[in-house]
């Protein structure tokens, strides 16, 4: 099947005039000016699908939920919104139902339906817990963490971790040693801890700025981060969980290192009212969830192509940098070669974008 657009984004370019000759799933070629054979012509600007590695369910639905159908669900929802490329995203829970949660996405990374495993949690520091339940949170036991890897059968794909916890750099040294992204946050640790994790292997900062020391004088965990050129920052961009100086500091500092995430709840394509996350009530209000307990932020409603516009329309953007940090940036922190940017090769996950609203195209 050849398309044909106005724009696009290739290969972290802005090209006019492009076509591409599709071929079962892939993308065959990429030529420029007109093609006769041409099925669908689009006005807006091609983009590649999505990429989010920090996800925890949609549509009334968690990625927790043992329920194969309605982890099914909460992938769909997110798939429309562009999201082709899905990580799942546990929050803590104890050692057993953790585990049963594993168990249960196994068969959908199998089948490549989800892209892998993320758990956030139980590694994480009491002092700034955010939405995990504090009395089941630990320490990152080598032992215990390669016994949970192990479970996963090849499906995690990373793990947060406070790295001023102890046994933390240990941990996340080895995973590094795996292949497997050792992610920092959720974490009361310092300049000089947060620089210890980066050089042990970290990889990812999970949720930058949330649920970790501000950016306010001297050096922190988020000041040492912002300046380091080789960790990721994950970036929840519903205009609530980060404030604009930050994001400004992002686009002078780190906006290659960038990765939109959604951290989304269950409510992320639905209605205001009252959820759960594990154990914890949570009510939503104005599409904002907080704990009813303490009124702290409890992940987002957010989908990928409300954070991508974000980033353009209210952040002053280029779609060239939105598309790396929506898709092509986490593709290769990841090591996932077949998706992240419309190259010849690559699956033919594309998007096109109006100005106004994402469309997913399926060949």
């Amino acid at each position: 099947m050849i398309i044909a657009a106005t724009h696009a984004v290739i290969e972290g370019k802005e090209r006019s005039d492009i076509w591409l000759d599709i071929r079962e799933g892939l993308i065959h070629e990429i030529g420029e000016g007109s093609h006769p054979a041409a099925e669908r012509k689009f006005a807006g600007t091609l983009i590649p699908g999505f990429v989010d590695i920090h996800c925890h369910g949609g549509g009334g639905y968690y990625f927790s939920n043992l329920n194969s159908d309605e982890i099914k669900a909460a992938i769909d929802v997110h798939r429309r919104a562009g999201t082709t490329t899905q990580f799942a995203s546990l929050v803590t829970a104890d050692l057993s139902q953790l585990k049963a949660q594993i168990e249960a996405l196994i068969p959908f990374v199998r089948r490549g339906e989800l892209a892998g495993i993320h758990l956030e949690g139980p590694y994480l520091s009491h002092a700034k817990c955010g939405a995990h339940a504090p009395e089941l949170l630990r320490a990152p036991h080598l032992d215990e963490v390669k016994s949970l890897i192990e479970w996963g059968q090849g499906t995690i794909a990373m793990m947060t971790i406070a790295p001023e916890l102890e046994g933390a750099l240990d941990s996340i040294a080895w995973l590094a040693s795996q292949g497997i992204i050792a992610a920092i946050g959720h974490s009361d640790a310092d300049a000089d801890t947060a620089r210890a994790a980066v050089d042990a292997g970290a990889k990812v900062v999970t949720h930058f700025t949330n649920a970790m020391a501000k950016m306010v004088g001297g050096q922190s965990m988020a000041t040492e981060v912002l300046d380091d050129s080789d960790i990721s920052l994950e970036l929840i961009n519903d205009g609530t969980h980060v404030p604009i100086d930050v994001i400004e500091a992002l686009k002078k500092k780190a906006l290659d290192r960038t990765i939109l995430i959604t951290d989304a709840m269950s409510a992320a394509g639905g209605n205001d009212g009252e959820y759960l996350i594990g154990n914890l009530e949570v009510e939503v209000k104005d599409s904002i969830a907080r704990l009813v307990s303490n009124g702290a932020l409890a992940g987002s409603t957010l989908t990928m192509e409300r954070a991508f516009i974000n980033f353009i329309n209210k952040d002053g953007v280029t779609i060239v940098d939105a598309v790396h940090a929506s898709s092509t940036h986490a593709a290769k922190v990841f090591r996932l070669n077949s998706v992240g940017s419309i190259s010849v090769g690559k699956r033919a996950d594309i998007l096109h974008f109006d100005g106004k609203k994402i469309e997913l195209l399926t060949f």
